[in-house]
């Protein structure tokens, strides 16, 4: 037999591909050629590849005077990574006639070493989600990976370990067979409260600010003099989020899986992520010659925390109008594109002028007028516009710092529970179009109309308010999303007019940003 084929698949973020390995074997001088747009990592599989062939028992294919092709199909994908390497090697045996196997159904995944062992792959659970919608039954990954990968129901998950043992278990001529992977059973690991909101002192407001955000999934911005408290608060907050549902585990983890970023078997809790100031415009969106995903993508489903908000550059801070209208990223370059999920609740701090002084009591601020307009143009209108709550954090009283305990102040576990609360109510409210909207703050304005009633009185006083503030339209919808969280939290049927006050307390006045 002088040809052979084998299945494998081509990671990607949000649209991964079945790749076909074929290979031919021809007479001639010895050449050994991987074709279909193959990236530098894929090149060098003919090197891991001969020496694990040799490793594994089985005479090198440098060894042999022949013509090799390699072909992964479809030619017009740029193929990348080294999860090719195991299909190659097998695919090169078929087809010299060492080993005999049916192929149908079967797919490879699989770096190798020189010694024929199975190095971890990343995007193991995106990968297998393919196989098992492509209609395949089993799947052959490396041993590290098996547990990610057993998360996907409906296709037989096998590890393994080194390229000799799976010929073993593929050659007809043996009895060895691998035990298939165990279904892996989803754990919801017990929370340790690193920032318990019943450990920060006073700032009332913001925590009210923060509870809203959580319940409804709305951005919100911080802002204060240093010190006070906000880094503590956005920390604390990842804690106040409803866990994880079974296909946001498999969303979130597929991401970091495919990021190369998984460090435990899965992802159970919100992703948070919180990248310095100095980050790049490409580490924080994401793109890159072959588009790469940002943080933006990295804490989809999560919290994405912007300390020090005004000091990030310009162009970075422009760069979320997109993900934090539309909840997703378009990224496209010379050599691709992509697009990428991007549905986070941003929590944005920040102080009121570079030295932090700028309004605070018995303190000077040293900035100049030129450095202050320069901080505040930062911030453009749109970007305010996108950010549903600004919440002031003010100076904790000392008297109220060296207290042991407040009274009636509502510790992490409680906050939860009334978040979890309201979250079931637009679950409830959203179940037909669970698709689209799983929250509040997902609503569109045509959504408004049909989920949102607002009395008379409660329209006059809405446009009213709106008139004075001169809000834009994407503001004034997001009051009202605003507010009807606010009502569930109260566990109310209607908007009442406490909401929508409460509500427009939290729009940004010109003086504030």
């Amino acid at each position: 037999m002088s040809f052979a084929r084998v299945y494998s698949v081509q990671a990607s973020l949000l649209n991964s591909s079945i790749i076909n390995i074929e290979v031919d074997l021809s007479k001639g001088l010895h050449s050994f050629n991987i074709v279909g747009l193959p990236d530098k990592a894929v090149e060098e599989a003919k090197d891991r590849v001969g020496a694990a062939i040799k490793n594994s028992g089985f005479k090198s294919p440098k060894n042999k005077n022949q013509k090799i092709v390699i072909s992964l199909a479809p030619a017009d994908l740029k193929k990348e990574g080294p999860s090719f390497d195991l299909p190659i090697a097998l695919s090169y045996l078929l087809s010299s006639g060492d080993i005999k196997f049916k192929i149908d159904n079967k797919l490879f995944l699989g770096e190798l070493s020189l010694d024929g062992k199975l190095r971890p792959i990343k995007g193991a659970l995106p990968l297998t989600q393919k196989a098992q919608k492509g209609g395949f039954e089993e799947i052959y990954l490396p041993k590290e990976n098996a547990k990610e990968a057993a998360l996907i129901k409906g296709i037989k998950i096998f590890g393994v370990q080194t390229l000799k043992e799976l010929i073993d278990h593929l050659n007809i001529k043996k009895d060895f067979l691998l035990e298939p992977q165990g279904e892996t059973a989803i754990e919801q690991k017990e929370e340790k409260f690193v920032i318990d909101f019943s450990e920060i002192k006073g700032q009332e407001t913001a925590k009210r600010g923060l509870e809203i955000a959580a319940a409804g999934g709305h951005n919100i911005a911080m802002y204060g003099p240093p010190g006070t408290g906000k880094t503590m608060l956005a920390r604390a907050f990842a804690h106040i989020l409803p866990p994880l549902t079974y296909d946001e585990i498999l969303e979130t983890t597929s991401i970091h899986s495919v990021a190369g970023l998984l460090e435990q078997d899965l992802i159970t809790t919100p992703p948070f992520r919180s990248p310095h100031h100095t980050a790049s415009y490409v580490s924080l969106v994401g793109g890159g010659t072959f588009p790469k995903p940002g943080e933006v993508t990295l804490a989809h489903r999560g919290v994405l925390f912007l300390d020090e908000f005004p000091e990030f550059e310009k162009k970075v801070i422009e760069a979320l109008r997109q993900p934090l209208e539309d909840s997703i990223v378009n990224i496209s370059r010379a050599r691709g594109s992509a697009r990428f999920p991007a549905n986070f609740i941003m929590i944005a701090a920040m102080n009121p002028c570079p030295c932090g002084n700028y309004g605070v009591t018995n303190k000077i601020c040293n900035c100049r007028p030129n450095d202050l307009m320069r901080y505040k143009r930062k911030l453009s209108g749109p970007i305010v516009d996108r950010i549903d709550m600004w919440v002031p954090v003010y100076q904790v009283d000392y008297q109220k710092l060296s207290s042991n305990k407040e009274s009636g102040v509502m510790n992490t576990e409680e906050i939860t529970k009334k978040v979890i609360r309201a979250r079931e109510i637009q679950n409830q409210r959203f179940k037909n179009h669970r698709d689209k909207i799983r929250n509040n703050s997902e609503m569109g304005a045509k959504d408004l109309n049909k989920f949102v009633y607002l009395s008379d009185e409660l329209k006059n006083i809405l446009n009213q308010s709106a008139k004075k503030l001169d809000l834009s339209a994407r503001a004034y919808h997001r009051i009202i999303k605003l507010a009807r969280t606010i009502a569930d939290l109260d566990n109310d049927e209607h908007v009442l007019k406490k909401h929508i006050f409460e509500a427009l307390q939290y729009r940004p006045r010109q003086e504030k940003y």
